[in-house]
């Protein structure tokens, strides 16, 4: 599973093509706001930028399959997909907060080899590769060590979006890292763009559930290519097949810390 230059030279088109979609939207009245049958928020902004990523593969890379959030699934024969969300973190985007983020990612044979979060407002974009370091606006950029699971700083969009059953997992994991201490407690908001933050250093965990593929596979190379570890609630590994429950772990080695705090809750 070899990444091509020429793929990433795609990938970062894509990325323009989508930034160059969304940026006449932002924190305009007239966005189109529709909510979906999932009751997930949709504009003209998310629907242009994944038409125009959509053309630029179909006139290149006809034979890939593509995979939107917008406009579905369409069946390749090479065993290469791209995976795009054009706007992950819609609701950020309709009330103008600039931490949403176009997620384009290759995936072969159902495993994540190249990622893009692109914030087309501030003009930032991480870039992951299989077996390369992980860029930030063309540098190199690392997580950090986090010495103990004892204060570190945890991310997640909002515990609202968790299945019922998931909370008390969560809920426990902030108690491992908190203590009960409103002052070190969970940051809130921010979709792909904590995952960004944590490759870059800022942030050591990010906790999602009832993810899509679309929503967590441009992470992966990210993160991975920062130094940080990618998994599942389980630890396993994510891929095309996962459920959508995601970790991101800035310190690997506090992986094991992480995991026993989550399953350490008992259900009732």
């Amino acid at each position: 599973m070899a990444v091509h230059s020429s793929d990433i030279a795609l990938a970062m088109r894509l990325a323009d093509a989508a930034g160059a979609a969304i940026r006449p939207w932002f924190r305009r009245a007239d966005i189109g706001l529709e909510i979906k049958d999932d009751r997930s928020p949709v504009t003209r902004a998310d629907r242009e930028a994944e038409a125009a990523m959509r053309r630029l593969l179909d006139a290149e890379r006809s034979g890939d399959g593509v995979v939107g959030e917008e406009y579905g699934t369409k069946e390749g024969v090479t065993g290469r997909q791209w995976v795009l969300d054009p706007i992950d973190g819609t609701r950020s985007f309709t009330v103008g907060r600039p931490i949403f983020g176009t997620l384009i990612a290759l995936v072969e044979d159902g495993w994540p080899i190249l990622g893009i979060i692109d914030q087309p407002i501030a003009g930032e974009r991480w870039l992951g590769v299989a077996g390369r370091p992980t860029t930030f606006n063309g540098q190199p950029t690392r997580t950090r060590a986090c010495p103990q699971l004892d204060g570190a700083i945890i991310a997640t969009t909002s515990p609202h979006l968790f299945a019922e059953g998931d909370v008390p997992h969560y809920m426990a994991l902030v108690a491992a890292i908190s203590g009960g201490n409103p002052r070190q407690g969970p940051v809130y908001g921010g979709d792909c763009y904590n995952y960004g933050l944590l490759a870059s250093g800022h942030l050591d965990i990010v906790a999602e559930s009832g993810l899509q593929l679309y929503d967590f596979a441009a992470l992966v190379p990210i993160v991975e290519g920062a130094g940080g570890r990618m998994c599942d609630w389980n630890g396993d590994p994510l891929t095309a097949a996962s459920p959508g429950h995601v970790l991101a772990i800035g310190d690997p080695a506090r992986t094991d810390d992480v995991l026993e705090a989550l399953h350490g809750v008992h259900e009732h």
